[in-house]
């Protein structure tokens, strides 16, 4: 959310699920947490945020159909998770007759917990949450546990006035360590909640519970954490959703601390660093963007998820705009506070998803504004080399922009942005391929083989492996394909999968494949259309099936 602003927030997604949610979800998010307690979902998570600041104007009250139709696309796509909008209603509403704008309904001045909102109707919510489990999207959904539309009525939250439930009942200095919350006032505090207060953290605890249980929920996105302690969100977490993923949006300058805070002579890294700690979430990547604002393309090196240690690097959540920073389709173009320059959106593109950390892509740069296909295509390059959030990064002096080597657990990446690099031989050995040339060479991505990934470059011996997918009961026009995470299985881009092609068993679907030896390798079973490769009908449900590939091996799934 916008540092000074009234509205703002952001959303989130992640894996293969289907109603009923228990079990399935429990299964799926078996790598929930980080060695160091982060929860972090294994740290391969590419989230697209489901939504922009206008969609409750473009799309009102039918967005969520929009996301239940295209989450076979979505999927295919190469997305494994979605920043869902605040699913809570927002009956606010603003105009400014001086330039002529308004809004509101966005959700950041919720409320209560029903479902009817703006962006759609409580059960088209859960169609829509359905969909995108049951395509191998995991809903990671925005919430707002500092404020709300305090003055409507009929909420169905009681809060009664003077029992210390609002922040604005507290006496406040102008400082949150005399206050009787523990974080900033939002804009002027008459709409904020007393996140201390047990009867507020229990009612949000119960929500949040609601949210995975009842609406597909593998995580939470929490707005404004500037305004509440880190260490409440790991207990709502802890409480609710101890294995989910959760990320925090702390857009707050070193300088915006009291002087007597050690945050307002700390690093943006260091202050990202410290939330993250007490929440045991991940963290929007400020620091990473406030570089892409103010400096130049050599300086995106000092991220977060630049940072020499692992650690830091796989809490970062890096992104290029969102509905608050960046422009919306719709009125008033949106907010557009903090704007990337839109010569340098494919250079940032490329490196959030050629670099650590897990990348978020901005709706409207994917669907609306004709990004889709070179989004699509890096996507790709990062699921080949199989980079995560804390993969090993190494930037290279003595050129000109930023050059640096990326080591995934198949591939290295070497990525040149702006750069006078001639060539991969320059930095590295190895067997380099270009993988990837745009904006006249300001933008390129070179990789190598399919092996190890340490820069040998082998693709070594291909084996013979059995696939097999049960139950895949189909319709005219579908087939049965597997699909996983190498480039022999798609790089998990249902368009890409390979059809089993033996039905003499049906509804028992075979086939071998060709893959590297003694490679470590996920996949599933999806049943797709023959003729349209975005129209994918089913996704295997539970979690991924594993294999080492070996001369031989034999390999199953089941719808």
């Amino acid at each position: 959310m916008k540092r000074y602003l009234r509205l703002a927030g952001l959303v989130l997604a992640l894996t293969p699920l289907a109603y009923p949610y228990g079990s399935l979800l429990e299964a799926a998010e078996a790598a929930g947490k980080s060695p160091n307690g982060v929860r972090y979902h294994g740290g391969d998570e590419i989230i697209l945020q489901g939504f922009h600041w206008n969609v409750v104007r473009t799309a009102p009250n039918n967005w969520y159909s929009t996301l239940a139709g295209m989450a076979p696309s979505i999927a295919a796509d190469g997305f494994s998770a979605i920043w869902m909008p605040v699913p809570w209603r927002d009956f606010s509403s603003w105009s400014d007759s001086s330039n002529g704008t308004s809004g509101g309904g966005e959700g950041y001045f919720w409320h209560d917990f029903n479902k009817n909102g703006r962006y759609g109707s409580d059960s088209l919510l859960k169609q829509a949450a359905s969909a995108l489990n049951g395509a191998g999207v995991k809903p990671i959904y925005d919430v707002v546990p500092n404020h709300m539309n305090r003055g409507y009525p009929d909420k169905e939250i009681n809060l009664p006035a003077g029992q210390g439930l609002w922040r604005n009942d507290c006496a406040d200095p102008g400082n949150y360590p005399n206050d009787c919350d523990d974080g900033d006032r939002f804009v002027g505090g008459d709409a904020d909640l007393n996140t201390g207060h047990p009867q507020n953290q229990a009612m949000f605890q119960q929500e949040f519970a609601n949210l995975r249980n009842n609406y597909g929920g593998a995580g939470l996105r929490f707005d404004f954490v500037r305004g509440y302690a880190g260490e409440r969100v790991d207990s709502w977490m802890g409480q609710a959703h101890d294995d989910g993923f959760c990320v925090g949006e702390l857009w707050k300058a070193p300088g915006e601390y009291p002087s007597w805070d050690w945050r307002n002579g700390a690093s943006w890294q260091q202050i990202l660093k410290d939330w993250s700690d007490r929440a045991k979430c991940t963290i929007f990547d400020f620091a990473l963007k406030e570089r892409m604002q103010n400096g130049s393309v050599s300086d995106w090196r000092h991220g977060l998820n630049g940072n020499p240690d692992p650690r830091w690097r796989e809490v970062a959540v890096t992104f290029v705009d969102n509905h608050d920073t960046g422009y919306s389709p719709g009125p008033n173009g949106g907010q557009h506070h903090w704007p990337l320059p839109d010569h340098l959106l494919k250079r940032a593109y490329a490196y959030i998803l050629a670099s650590p950390g897990m990348p978020v892509v901005y709706w409207s740069h994917m669907y609306d504004w004709g990004y889709g296909d070179f989004i699509r295509q890096l996507i790709q390059i990062r699921r080949a080399a199989g980079i995560k959030a804390d993969s090993a990064i190494q930037f290279h002096a003595g050129f000109s922009g930023l050059v640096a080597t990326v080591s995934g657990s198949q591939q290295q990446l070497l990525i040149a942005l702006d750069s006078n690099l001639e060539g991969p031989g320059q930095v590295a050995s190895g067997d380099f391929s270009q993988a990837l040339t745009s904006d006249n060479g300001q933008v390129r991505i070179w990789r190598t083989g399919t092996g190890t990934g340490t820069g040998s470059g082998g693709d070594g011996d291909l084996v013979s492996v059995n696939f097999r997918c049960d139950n895949g009961v189909t319709q005219p026009g579908d087939s049965v394909y597997a699909v996983g995470n190498s480039s022999e299985l798609g790089n998990w881009s249902p368009a890409a999968a390979v059809l089993l092609s033996d039905t003499s068993g049906y509804p028992t679907w075979r086939g071998a494949i060709s893959l590297p030896a003694q490679q470590a390798l996920e996949w599933k079973c999806i049943i797709r259309n023959e003729s349209n490769p975005t129209q994918v009908k089913s996704w295997q449900p539970g979690a991924n099936n594993s294999l080492t590939s070996a001369a031989g091996a034999s390999t199953s799934g089941s719808f």
